[in-house]
């Protein structure tokens, strides 16, 4: 994993969407409804389940209780689009 993308800090804001801040300041909220397919993200459609996101404490990626998780690379580019506009 590359230093620039170490995710610091994560809050649900809403429906399906994540406010997300980085180490190198990048932050935004961004919106995950589209990733949400396949048999582990599905189950992050019940909104009471994807409200309960949080960050790893072992290593600095996404989470939820039943198992999902989200490389921060990858909600770091979603993240830099909206802090870039």
């Amino acid at each position: 994993m590359n230093s620039y993308a170490k995710l610091i800090e994560a809050s649900y804001t809403g429906d399906y969407r994540v406010y997300l801040k980085f180490a190198d300041g990048v932050q935004g909220e961004i919106d995950l409804s589209g990733e949400l397919w396949g048999e582990m993200y599905e189950p992050l459609k019940d909104k009471t389940l994807f409200s309960q996101v949080k960050i790893d404490e072992e290593i600095p990626v996404l989470v939820w209780p039943n198992g999902a998780d989200l490389a921060p690379e990858f909600i770091y580019e979603k993240t830099k689009q909206v802090y870039d506009q």
